[in-house]
């Protein structure tokens, strides 16, 4: 597990785990998430979207419901986190 990126091993938690740090620290979760995908993928949108979470209220609702619906849906967050 030490040689996968952060986000594998976010991804590789089980399901429930995930579900409930969406529920609990969704907003917060999805905005780290995206900050740390832009770092691995060089992907400028997935950074813009990540600050925006993090630091707009209306941002933050909007992808903490998108994160827990991706995320019991596909088990990933995959909006705008490329």
């Amino acid at each position: 597990m030490a040689n996968q990126s952060l986000t594998a091993q976010y991804e590789a938690l089980p399901k429930i785990v995930k579900v409930l740090l969406q529920l609990f620290l969704g907003a917060v979760v999805g905005g780290i998430y995206r900050i740390v995908r832009f770092l691995e993928t060089k992907n400028v949108v997935t950074l813009v979207v990540g600050i925006l979470v993090l630091c707009t209220g209306i941002g933050n609702l909007i992808a903490w419901i998108v994160d827990l619906v991706t995320e019991i849906t596909s088990n990933k967050i995959t909006v705008l986190a490329d």
